[in-house]
């Protein structure tokens, strides 16, 4: 009996310190992850976060000042709200299709001298954390406009980071960026400057030594917000949420974000594991979010080809249409993106011819538009379709009634709130029309999969038609596709436009830059990327330059997925990733490093089967076999430098 109500009293003398220290704890299901949230002596809120015992967020600043309020200071707890979440959903578009999220939910309420709220919602499962600002309406104010977010990310001195700069605006291009295509530097020292100096994009991975890994990012955004980056790092480790730059979207806009009250703002993440095998497999970016309208018709999805790549600006006319066209009917593929300027080289008129002869091959069109408005100078028509309400819907009646299966629109360049309103509209409009939706020159989705149902992809990256380019993309181009299963890819479906087959990129596989990755790597990045509409690289001499098992993989690789698992791999030196598609599972890897990589993998899944084994021979020459996996699944498997494995059911 002593010993009862000796733990009750310390159960109580540990309350009160909780409650007079205002510190609150949440954690995931399993306990690992915890999560300390409190006030300060100045009333400034803070977080931290630990996995498994272990630092990986030190004490990082929270808060929020507004036009009208400052929630950055002499803050007061006033009560909190705790419940469990378990929720199932299913996802066609993303790295995995029947999610179940579980996680525990905490909301704290402040308020400050003047009785004003704000309350920080937590959600912790047992890799993931989420939060968010609620701002309540005060009294007859219901606006206001975010001038300033505290919120920061301070790393242990022992972290390196994998980021991607910012881009200065207005400059690249045509004027074109930001566009979220500039170069990763891996493993480098927290603290040090951009390459341009004002800041980083999201996604953000850090490494915190050996206690983990973190990967930052934000989610949920759309009209009502902008979309935020990461400040430059301090020496100390910290790093926090930016707004865009005033001169994005050529000085048109406001860099803040305006919001009605009550209002939120978007969701905050981290993916936090002792590996990176979390990281890769998060769902964190849907799980939190939900869907804002219906499917205006039950979208289809698939492979594509896609002239321009290879055949660049000069294809864009009738009879070359028509030939990938076929390719894609040879190959089985569903769909045709037809590029830039194809309003003038092939007008309107022969558009509807060829989407009817597209439809007589069993494949859907996909139109290339140009977003401007007046944000940049990018020239390729069609413009001034996508940026005006009148002129979008007219466009995409015409193409709801010529059969057009999607669009591809490109060149945004910036974050701003007034963008973010456009990527939403331009979605709502074509789920009117049944159009399905990818954007290049442009923003990161965020959520997007799941709450916009015709949201295919973004570029986002620095993409394949910087193979064409530069032969330096070529020389990186290993280097770049290991990094992005870690960070880019990871919240996010990326469109990249994978898998190109030519020796060298031109019409004729016969000049221009040369590729040195392998045929195996080429296909292996099929599965490696993840988009549920993939824009390949295909060009019709591969159907005789190309040996045949190559091919007849591409014919029947999926886009979409079941189920993805991390099996092994390290940003920028090599990747091993399984995907499963109903019962067949792709097990794709590929090889940065200038040496064989050797790797001994368990395969459960596969364990007594017969699969077929895709690899480079040691002269780079693909090669195909079929094995015999043993009782518990376990191969050992080689990649040769800048080459790739697949092995399939």
């Amino acid at each position: 009996m002593k010993k009862y109500f000796l733990l009750q009293f310390l159960v109580f003398i540990t309350l009160t310190l909780n409650a007079q220290n205002n510190k609150v704890l949440v954690t995931g299901p399993d306990k690992k992850l915890e999560v300390t949230i409190g006030l300060n002596a100045q009333g400034s809120l803070y977080y931290n976060a630990a996995y498994n015992g272990k630092a990986i967020l030190e004490d990082s600043p929270l808060g929020l000042i507004s036009n009208v309020s400052d929630f950055s200071k002499n803050l007061k707890f006033t009560e909190k709200k705790e419940s469990a979440i378990n929720e199932n959903y299913t996802l066609n578009r993303t790295k995995k299709s029947n999610i179940n999220y579980q996680a525990n939910e905490i909301t704290c309420v402040y308020e400050t001298p003047k009785k004003e709220k704000i309350a920080i919602i937590f959600r912790v499962s047992n890799n993931d954390i989420a939060f968010k600002y609620y701002l309540s309406q005060n009294g007859e104010t219901a606006r206001c406009i975010i001038q300033k977010e505290l919120t920061g990310f301070n790393f242990p001195q022992i972290t390196t980071t994998f980021l991607t700069p910012q881009a200065t605006p207005m400059i690249g291009w045509m004027h074109t960026k930001p566009s979220y295509e500039e170069e990763y530097v891996p493993d480098e020292a927290i603290g040090t400057p951009s390459k341009y100096k004002v800041g980083y994009t999201f996604p953000a991975l850090f490494h915190v030594g050996n206690n983990g890994w973190a990967l930052v990012s934000e989610t949920g955004v759309n009209g009502l917000y902008c979309g935020s980056k990461l400040s430059e790092g301090t020496k100390d480790g910290l790093y926090s949420i930016a707004f865009p730059e005033p001169e994005e979207n050529n000085g048109t806009g406001t860099a803040n974000p305006a919001i009605s009250l009550p209002g939120e703002t978007p969701w905050r993440t981290l993916t936090i594991g002792e590996n990176l095998k979390p990281i890769v497999e998060t769902t964190v970016a849907f799980d939190v979010v939900k869907p804002l309208y219906k499917p205006g018709i039950n979208y289809k999805f698939g492979r594509a080809t896609w002239s321009w790549l290879e055949w660049q600006d000069d294809s864009v006319v009738f009879e070359d249409q028509k030939t990938f066209i076929d390719l894609s009917s040879t190959l089985g593929f569903e769909l045709t993106l037809i590029d830039g300027n194809w309003d003038k080289n092939i007008g309107y008129e022969k558009i509807g011819e060829l989407a009817k002869y597209a439809q007589s091959k069993n494949v859907g069109l996909c139109l290339w538009y140009n977003s401007n408005g007046f944000w940049n100078d990018a020239p390729q028509t069609p413009k001034n379709k996508m940026s005006n309400t009148t002129e979008r819907k007219k466009e995409m009646a015409w193409m709801q009634s010529i059969g057009v299966k999607g669009i591809k629109v490109d060149f945004f360049g910036g974050d701003k709130q007034e963008t973010f309103k456009l990527y939403e509209d331009i979605l709502t409009d074509a789920n009117d029309y049944g159009l399905a939706v990818i954007f290049h020159g442009c923003t990161l989705p965020r959520g997007w999969e799941r709450m916009y149902p015709n949201f295919v992809s973004s570029e986002a990256v620095l993409a394949s038609e910087n193979l064409i380019f530069t032969q330096e993309a070529n020389d990186n181009e290993a280097y770049n596709a290991s990094l992005h299963p870690f960070i880019r890819n990871s919240v996010a479906s990326m469109d990249f436009g994978p898998v190109l087959l030519n020796k060298k990129h031109n019409k004729n596989n016969d000049g221009g830059k040369i590729r040195k990755t392998t045929d195996i790597f080429q296909i292996a990045t099929s599965v490696v990327f993840q988009s549920a509409i993939q824009n390949f690289g295909i060009a019709p001499n591969n159907l005789n330059d190309t040996p045949d098992f190559v091919i007849n993989f591409m014919k029947t690789v999926p886009t979409t997925w079941d189920e993805t698992l991390l099996l092994d791999g390290y940003p920028g030196k090599y990747c091993l990733i399984a995907r499963r598609n109903g019962d067949k599972w792709y097990i794709a890897g590929i090889n940065a490093e200038k040496d064989v990589k050797k790797i001994k993998i368990d395969l459960a899944m596969l364990a007594n089967k017969n699969i077929s084994f895709y690899f480079d021979e040691q002269n780079r020459q693909p090669k195909l076999k079929q094995l015999k996996l043993n009782k518990k699944g376990q191969v050992t498997i080689e990649i040769q430098p800048l080459g790739g494995v697949i092995l399939t059911n």
